[in-house]
């Protein structure tokens, strides 16, 4: 349903009750409301990003809310959108950091390489962020985190800002990587985020670990 190892890890977890429910929610919202992203690509992230291709996960909160943004992927909008905030930090310090100008607003090609752009809530009413906190989807994503915590292959885990660092609990393999500072948002950027290298250490755990490096 989602993608091919991924299936078979959430095979039980899908069949849970509080999945059930989440489900009934979330089609109920989406036949009444203006939700987002497009019900098609609430799990994009799982979806481009297969279970045993994870080498790096960046975890967001919930999706976008503005019309046509969200699209699945944490920090991600399609192009043409216009860059959020946020994102517009997260280009800034890689270019301080690696040098790098990157134009593109779409992170799908970041996906490809392997880094899952997880957030914790996976859909959002139009114009009113968090308004699906608490419906389920934070334990759904925190086993994700869990599942992916018990791989064998080294996982480099990103956290910014107090909300995602609060999961770093469900990061107890010692083989994986934990990278954390303060969020990319314009209220809290410049208090830990630039100048903290995020994408150059990224690529020297993954060089670090035998992995090929991310072409940010």
């Amino acid at each position: 349903m989602i993608n091919k190892v991924w299936d078979v890890v959430l095979e039980k977890e899908m069949k849970k009750d509080y999945f059930r429910d989440l489900g009934k929610f979330v089609k109920k919202e989406y036949s009444t409301k203006t939700i987002y992203p497009e019900y098609k690509n609430i799990f994009n992230a799982l979806k481009i990003t297969d279970y045993n291709d994870v080498k790096v996960v960046i975890l967001g909160q919930d999706p976008y809310h503005g019309e046509n943004e969200a699209h699945g992927l944490s920090f991600s909008v399609r192009e043409g959108v216009k860059r959020p905030p946020s994102l517009h930090n997260i280009f800034k310090e890689l270019k301080e950091d690696l040098g790098i100008i990157r134009e593109n607003n779409d992170l799908s090609d970041w996906a490809e390489q392997g880094v899952l752009l997880l957030n914790s809530v996976l859909t959002v009413q139009k114009d009113t962020p968090l308004s699906h906190r608490g419906h389920g989807w934070e334990i759904f994503t925190d086993n994700v985190i869990r599942y992916l915590n018990a791989r064998k292959t080294p996982i480099v885990f990103v956290l910014w800002g107090g909300y995602a660092r609060s999961k770093k609990e469900l990061i107890q393999n010692p083989i994986h990587h934990i990278i954390e500072s303060a969020h990319p948002s314009p209220l809290s950027a410049s208090r830990g985020f630039f100048g903290s290298k995020p994408f150059s250490k990224i690529n020297t755990y993954l060089k670090e670990d035998g992995q090929s490096e991310i072409k940010w």
